[in-house]
């Protein structure tokens, strides 16, 4: 399946992008997607979204959906 990663904020710097086309065998979750577009074992460190919504680490992807990753949000 094919979807579309999105990185934002510290992530998009520490990267050095700010999208992936990414191809994964079907029914890969939200910790598989992080791993595979950055390379890295999910931490749980970063928030996700699927088709703008929020999304757990165990969540799964479909063909064509547009996944996010961005830092925790912090106020003051």
């Amino acid at each position: 399946m094919s979807i579309t990663v999105l990185y934002f904020a510290a992530i998009r710097e520490r990267l050095g992008q700010d999208r992936r086309e990414l191809e994964l065998p079907a029914s890969a979750t939200i910790a598989e997607v992080w791993t595979q577009s950055t390379g890295e074992p999910w931490n749980g460190q970063a928030l996700a979204a699927i088709n703008q919504e929020y999304a757990k680490a165990g969540d799964r992807v479909a063909d064509g959906d547009e996944v996010a990753f961005f830092p925790p949000v912090t106020g003051g």
